[in-house]
């Protein structure tokens, strides 16, 4: 007896973010319907033209210009950048090195110590729990 397999679908917004693209930039064909897994897997695997301009020069969604700028996306919330950013903006960004920016890129490299510190600690402790005679 063959099982009958259905075809995954996601929305549009669901496509966009799993892509790293701002949906109200995508073409409206895109924005209108639904994509599969296996057209989700041929835009990443061979990317057409619109899909390559966007993720070239944007506007990027919020996680994207977090990622680009070295802050967290709260980070940007704080400094009251709610709106997806092109390439050229985040690179006047970096260029002018606001204060918002350097204080958010701090914080971001402590949050990534202290992560790291914990990991370690974390590693340590399941090490020795693991060692025989405990």
């Amino acid at each position: 007896m063959k099982s009958h397999q259905t075809t995954q679908t996601m929305k549009p917004a669901t496509a966009a973010k799993k892509l790293g693209v701002y949906l109200p930039a995508t073409p409206a064909e895109f924005q209108e319907g639904v994509v599969t897994r296996q057209e989700l897997n041929e835009l990443q695997a061979d990317p057409p033209a619109w899909l390559e301009e966007l993720r070239r020069n944007g506007p990027h969604p919020r996680p994207v210009v977090a990622a680009k700028l070295g802050v967290s996306i709260s980070g940007l919330a704080r400094a009251g950048v709610t709106d997806a950013l092109t390439t050229e903006q985040i690179e006047a960004l970096k260029q002018d090195g606001p204060e918002w920016l350097e204080k958010e890129r701090a914080t971001q490299a402590e949050v990534r110590k202290e992560t790291a510190r914990i990991k370690k600690r974390d590693a340590e402790r399941a090490a020795s729990s693991d060692e025989p005679g405990r």
